[in-house]
């Protein structure tokens, strides 16, 4: 079994704090992730001017527009992080939520573009994304075999690499509405490579989805669930992180290979201990 591309999704969770930002790439790399992901969303195209305008207290003001802009990292802080992970040797990328922002991401020479669950639907965005002709994850939460067809379709019809990513939108996801089994439906409808994006609590699931042959496994970290933020709470703190990749090393590692009829060498001796009474 081939270990899946593993994916912390940083997102939001960094509270539009540049040093949290980091603190949580290197915490990724040290947990053995191959990349990190961001979110970026041009606030004004992305929530209208009644949402924007609507009251909420959050660390940053008393409405919403105040929220959405705290929660954003600039050109400056992207520099930052774009420079951050080449020294340390990480891969980046981010799922951008709308044309403003895609481009801007493409200043970066990204490797890999995604597709949240909520843009799936966007016909208009999926095939920009797709013409920049970089390998992208797409999730399919919230979304019917329709926006499905769609999405691969435009991705095959631009020659854009690409796999989906099954995924159910809540936060956090409960145990008993995963529907691992759904991934190989999408990997025999589709013919592609399908991962899991995951917004569950703890690790089960993600290994669960270990047995459908996933190709790669995204999971929200954070350095502290109680944090400010929506995504914080369906996210895995460092210890989390830690316990996935080992447990998924010691999974592919336990598979191993066919072995019928072949003893280990450290069984003869207990064999011959154990049989000593039987003569045949």
């Amino acid at each position: 079994m081939k270990k899946p591309f593993l994916i912390a999704e940083i997102g939001i969770n960094h509270n539009g704090d540049i040093n949290l930002a980091k603190k949580l790439i290197k915490i990724s790399k040290e947990a053995n992730f191959d990349a990190v992901k961001f979110q970026k969303r041009d606030v004004n195209l992305v929530y209208s001017k009644e949402i924007l305008e609507t009251p909420r207290e959050s660390p940053w003001g008393k409405t919403t527009r105040e929220q959405k802009l705290g929660l954003e990292l600039g050109k400056k802080e992207y520099d930052e992080i774009n420079e951050y992970c080449e020294q340390i040797d990480i891969e980046w990328f981010a799922s951008a939520w709308d044309l403003n922002s895609l481009a801007f991401l493409e200043k970066y020479k990204l490797k890999y573009n995604k597709i949240a669950s909520a843009m799936i639907v966007d016909l208009k965005f999926l095939d920009a994304v797709a013409k920049q002709n970089k390998h992208t994850f797409i999730s399919t939460g919230m979304s019917t075999e329709v926006n499905i067809n769609k999405a691969v379709e435009i991705f095959r019809e631009n020659k854009c690499s690409f796999e989906l990513m099954h995924c159910i939108s809540t936060y956090p996801m409960k145990v008993e509405d995963a529907n691992l089994s759904t991934i190989n439906d999408l990997k025999k409808h589709y013919n592609c490579n399908v991962g899991y994006s995951g917004h569950e609590n703890g690790v089960v699931v993600s290994l669960a989805a270990l047995q459908f042959g996933i190709s790669s496994l995204e999971r929200h970290v954070t350095l502290d669930r109680t944090l400010y933020g929506s995504d914080q709470a369906a996210s895995l703190e460092p210890s989390g992180m830690q316990s996935l990749t080992e447990s998924i090393n010691k999974y592919i590692l336990a598979i191993g290979k066919p072995s019928l009829g072949k003893i280990l060498d450290e069984e003869i001796p207990i064999a011959k201990k154990l049989r000593a009474h039987i003569k045949n």
